[in-house]
């Protein structure tokens, strides 16, 4: 087989082969994998019988989620939570969010309130089938949607921003199916708040959830 045909057979089966990203997720969120590890390439290819390409690839989707961390010329390694920068950018994030309940209220119209509260199903739908990956995705999604109706684009940016400062949450805090439902239960609880255009009740909805930790 000629090099570039050797190289395309390659690149397609490692296509084909399963993502090890959620082998390694699930390995961080139990506990197997601490705070701190580091995670060598060639170990992690033989704790799941995978290719070293599936590796790097799944540790960089990872990197994305702030749930590993690379330093350059050193390798990956668990990312360690600071407690004290976490509970920094949850305060901001209350603040920020809290103030633009009513704003919500005010912009969120049937159709609105049906995309949100789709999301939200989603969510749940999730908690019973999907991947701790597609979980977090879907929480973001959400969010994502329900800051939108604040009507203030560089108010999303900013939050997307600021989330993106410590460890995945609640991502890093999904240690137990409880507390995955009980974040299904507060995003429902949320659009009913918006449905009843309660204001109050809907600040102090985000206001919980963002400090569930």
């Amino acid at each position: 087989m000629k090099p570039l045909e050797a190289a395309a057979t390659a690149r397609a089966r490692d296509a084909e082969a399963p993502d090890v990203t959620e082998l390694i997720l699930q390995d961080i969120l139990s506990g197997r994998l601490a705070p701190g590890t580091w995670l060598k390439q060639i170990d992690l290819e033989r704790r799941y019988h995978c290719t070293r390409p599936q590796v790097r690839l799944a540790l960089d989707r990872l990197v994305q989620k702030r749930l590993v961390e690379h330093i350059p010329n050193r390798g990956y390694h668990v990312h360690e939570q600071d407690g004290r920068r976490a509970q920094e950018v949850s305060d901001i994030r209350v603040i920020l969010e809290v103030a633009v309940g009513d704003r919500v209220v005010a912009n969120a119209g049937a159709a609105e309130i049906a995309a949100l509260r789709a999301l939200a199903v989603r969510f749940d739908e999730l908690v019973l089938t999907g991947t701790m990956l597609e979980l977090y995705e879907a929480n973001l999604a959400f969010h994502r949607q329900l800051l939108m109706l604040a009507g203030n684009q560089e108010l999303v940016d900013l939050i997307t921003e600021i989330r993106q400062r410590t460890s995945s949450a609640p991502v890093s805090q999904w240690r137990t199916r409880a507390r995955v439902e009980q974040s299904g239960r507060e995003h429902q609880l949320m659009v009913d708040a918006i449905e009843r255009r309660d204001v109050d009740a809907l600040r102090e909805l985000t206001r919980q959830h963002i400090m569930q930790g």
